[in-house]
């Protein structure tokens, strides 16, 4: 077989190898290829002799002893072991236990049940008329609501008609008048014929500048004369009424301001919002400092309004001067200021009053309140002064330094006390409501 045999054998064998892949592509399956494209076989070859291997056997060898390791620990050399404790510690240190807290407000204790009985206004007799044929005679008390206040003469008239006589040892003042005059009424019926007048009452005020206030209502009471029967009449009950205020602030550094309306003995607040003309109001003015020095507490000023504005027309400052008392100097009440038993706490009282003009029948008071460091001294701007005994008188025995209180005391200038050093301040808001 020449050259050329070996090659058209190697290439019918490349063919048929060719054609059986694309039998396989085609049908998915392979076959035999056509007869007339197999391939020549090849001539065998004598592959090398390579003796056999014997068969593998693994051995079996025990596992190699590795001593124990011991547990990670940071820090720590391998081979050195502690305790974890003594690790915490030489990493943290000692640990300290929190004992601070968040500071929080106090829970006020309830005040036992008051016993408290409201005084009820008795109606007095302080009016009385006489009809004679033609005239009618009138008796009228000087206390014409028995609250102990006196009435003038000017205030009072019949019809228009003003005082005929003044009894000054007795306190009586008289009317005398004509059936038909001083403004009478005449009206007739089936058994009587019947006279009306009225008996006017209309307080001025105690000062039109220092003092625009009055201590008792006005009043009109009808006297009727009947012919054929006598009657007498008496004042109308009156019945003024107070709407209370207890307000309390917290300021800085956990300070409670209050100021309250106290019953008659001091010992409770007032659960009443009822007043009459001529009782005392109680105050008490207190400030409570927890996580704080002890301090004291003055009422550095009071103004009172007929509206809810302090800057307000009428008004009567009747606590001034920082400090200053002035109600009884200038109405000659019995409003003062209590002697102080504790720093932190300052009583006063005042004699219930109204406005003669612009009554609206509620009344607002305002108050400064101001504390200071019960160690420090008082001043001319840190007092409690009284006018009892016709001299000035101070709450904690600082009478030298009432002395300022018919001038000037201290430092007039306007200022906003919170921004001193050692000073707190508060601005109470009281309502009262007088029916």
């Amino acid at each position: 077989m020449g050259w050329w045999s070996v090659a058209v054998l190697l290439w019918g064998g490349v063919v048929g190898v060719c054609m059986g892949a694309v039998l396989l592509d085609v049908k998915g399956v392979s076959g035999p290829a056509p007869a007339s494209r197999q391939p020549l076989p090849r001539p065998a070859m004598n592959p090398p002799q390579v003796p056999a291997r014997p068969p593998f056997v693994p051995s079996v060898l025990p596992p190699p002893q590795v001593p124990a390791r011991p547990p990670f620990v940071p820090g720590l050399c391998r081979g050195q072991l502690q305790d974890p404790g003594s690790v915490q510690q030489q990493l943290l240190g000692p640990v300290k236990e929190l004992t601070w807290k968040f500071p929080q407000m106090p829970v006020e204790p309830t005040s036992p049940p008051v016993q408290f009985q409201l005084r009820e206004p008795v109606s007095v007799s302080s009016v009385a008329a006489t009809c004679d044929e033609n005239m009618v005679h009138v008796q009228v008390k000087k206390d014409l609501f028995g609250s102990g206040e006196l009435i003038q003469a000017s205030d009072i008239s019949l019809g228009g008609c003003g005082v005929t006589g003044e009894d000054s040892v007795a306190q009586l003042l008289y009317f005398q008048s004509y059936l038909q005059a001083c403004g009478s009424q005449v009206v007739m019926t089936n058994d009587s014929l019947v006279y009306s007048f009225s008996l006017t009452y209309i307080p001025r005020a105690i000062s039109d500048t220092s003092a625009p206030i009055v201590r008792t209502s006005g009043a009109v009471i009808g006297i009727e004369c009947h012919y054929l029967r006598l009657h007498n009449v008496s004042s109308n009950a009156l019945q003024p009424s107070w709407v209370p205020y207890a307000a309390t602030k917290t300021a800085e550094e956990l300070l409670v301001f209050s100021l309250k309306l106290m019953t008659d003995d001091w010992k409770f607040e007032r659960p009443s919002n009822i007043y009459y003309m001529g009782d005392l109001i109680h105050f008490e003015a207190s400030v409570k400092q927890y996580n704080h020095v002890p301090l004291r507490v003055f009422v550095d000023t009071c103004v009172v309004t007929a509206v809810p504005d302090a800057a307000a027309a009428p008004s009567y400052l009747f606590i001034q001067n920082h400090g200053c008392l002035v109600d009884s100097k200038l109405t000659g009440s019995s409003s003062r200021f209590l002697p102080r038993t504790q720093d932190f706490k300052l009583q006063f009282q005042l004699e219930a009053f109204r406005f003669q003009q612009g009554d609206t029948g509620s009344l607002f008071i305002t108050c400064l309140l101001k504390a200071t460091a019960a160690a420090s001294p008082t001043d001319a701007e840190h007092k409690a002064c009284s006018f009892v005994g016709q001299k000035w008188a101070g709450a904690g025995g600082e009478d030298q330094l009432c002395s300022c209180c018919d001038g000037s005391c201290g430092s007039r200038k306007a200022r906003d006390l919170t921004s001193v050093s050692g000073i707190w301040t508060w601005r109470p808001f009281l309502s009262f409501c007088l029916c």
